[in-house]
């Protein structure tokens, strides 16, 4: 465990990077900033090691960017159409970002936020965040803890934990994205293979536009691995957001059992990936251009692979959906755990 403290942040104080390492030579950084996952170095089996992340040169970079990169994103991940929902007789109206409507938490979602570091130690920090009453127009007192693990086993662990006074949705994810290959070129040319038989069609806005859809016989259906090259753009589902970027409602029932595996278009390193939450948004990079890079200046679109564990998109304004409710009350407890496993193979 190593902590550093590098420039300044929007609150005027340093960042703090904290760096973990396992005993197979794994390397993984994050910054306190959005608790933010920066990188995730993978020792190869011919002795190199390849970073399996995207992400910015310095921590000032992350400032310049609209792309989440490795972001916690709360208290709402994805989109909420029109930004409002109701309980009961009550509308709350949250913060827009996106036109009309709110994605990932709102303009000062937990992306924006400096979190405190809680403890740590050589495999393991520990972060809080409290979001008060109002907050990009939620209701209560949200309190979070986030506990990033890196096991010996080249797992990143994820485990995220909240609870408020008053009932309010919560959707909490982690925005990274990945490149298997060493030269970070296009992603598409990874395999991808999802544990889902329904996804979930949206509009240009990323906004639901229709029921889930079964994958069988559409671009959309990855049971078996295939290249996310292979089908691009060949329907008007992905047309409307210009590739992949879409909710795919998870089979589950067995959480020892991968919800997406990815593979570098060499073959060389594969990342599993394990989940609690009900679905992934399989993203494929399509508005990445112009992202600052670690190593290159600007990354370009389809550069990097999100696979974003979470509720579905609008889940509060979409109750009749097939998975557990995103509403949190008080004396409940929000739980979930993602895990992210890299194999050299």
């Amino acid at each position: 465990m190593l902590t550093e403290q590098t420039s300044h942040a929007p609150d005027g104080l340093p960042w703090h990077i904290t760096t973990l390492r396992n005993a197979g030579g794994m390397v993984v950084t994050f910054m306190d900033w959005g608790a933010t996952w920066l990188s995730a170095r993978v020792p190869m089996k011919d002795g190199h090691v390849r970073e399996a992340l995207l992400g910015c040169a310095t921590p000032s970079d992350y400032l310049h960017q609209s792309a989440y990169l490795g972001a916690t994103v709360g208290r709402y991940a994805n989109r909420i159409a029109n930004a409002t929902f109701s309980a009961g007789e009550k509308t709350f109206s949250v913060a827009a970002n996106q036109g009309p409507h709110q994605l990932h938490g709102g303009p000062e979602g937990f992306n924006n936020r400096r979190w405190q570091i809680v403890r740590q130690a050589e495999q393991e920090v520990e972060y809080r965040l409290d979001s008060p009453d109002g907050d990009q127009g939620y209701p209560g007192n949200l309190l979070v803890t986030l506990l990033y693990r890196l096991e010996d086993d080249n797992t990143l662990s994820i485990h995220y934990h909240a609870s408020t006074d008053q009932a309010c949705p919560v959707n909490l994810t982690n925005h990274a994205y990945f490149n298997l290959d060493a030269q970070h070129g296009d992603a598409r040319g990874h395999k991808l293979q999802l544990n889902a038989d329904r996804y979930l069609p949206v509009d240009s806005s990323g906004i639901p536009d229709a029921d889930l859809k079964a994958v069988a016989g559409t671009s959309f259906d990855f049971r078996q691995p295939k290249t996310v090259a292979k089908e691009f753009l060949q329907d008007d589902d992905q047309r409307a957001v210009k590739g992949y970027d879409h909710a795919f409602l998870l089979n589950g029932g067995d959480e020892q059992k991968p919800a997406a595996e990815l593979w570098s278009a060499d073959g060389k390193l594969k990342l599993s990936v394990f989940t609690s939450a009900p679905a992934l948004q399989f993203y494929s990079g399509n508005y990445l251009q112009g992202t600052p890079a670690r190593e290159q200046g600007v990354y370009t679109a389809f550069q990097g692979i999100a696979l974003e564990s979470e509720f579905l998109p609008d889940s509060p304004n979409h109750p009749e959906w097939p998975q557990p409710d995103c509403w949190l009350k008080p004396g409940e407890s929000y739980q979930s755990v993602t895990r992210y496993r890299l194999t050299a193979v």
